[in-house]
């Protein structure tokens, strides 16, 4: 609710490679029921700005990924670049 009032908003999700991270924030898309929280956040989000009146609305997302020390942009053009 605090995006939706103008607060950044940051989903972090840590822990062991193999544990489930990528299912809990992506999940699936059928069954609805294992959606993850990206896909729920999103929906939320956009639910919201459609019931505002008199409000303009700057949305941006990143998704990266950090990995032995090395950051890449999971959302950009060649998600095997490392970031500096």
């Amino acid at each position: 609710q605090g995006v939706m009032e103008g607060y950044n908003g940051t989903t972090f999700a840590y822990s062991q490679t193999g544990s489930g991270k990528s299912f809990t924030m992506q999940g699936v898309v059928d069954p609805s029921s294992q959606k993850g929280i990206i896909p729920r956040a999103f929906e939320h989000i956009f639910e919201s700005i459609q019931g505002a009146e008199d409000a303009k609305f700057l949305l941006r997302a990143s998704c990266l990924e950090i990995y032995n020390e090395d950051i890449r942009d999971l959302l950009g053009a060649d998600t095997k670049q490392k970031l500096k």
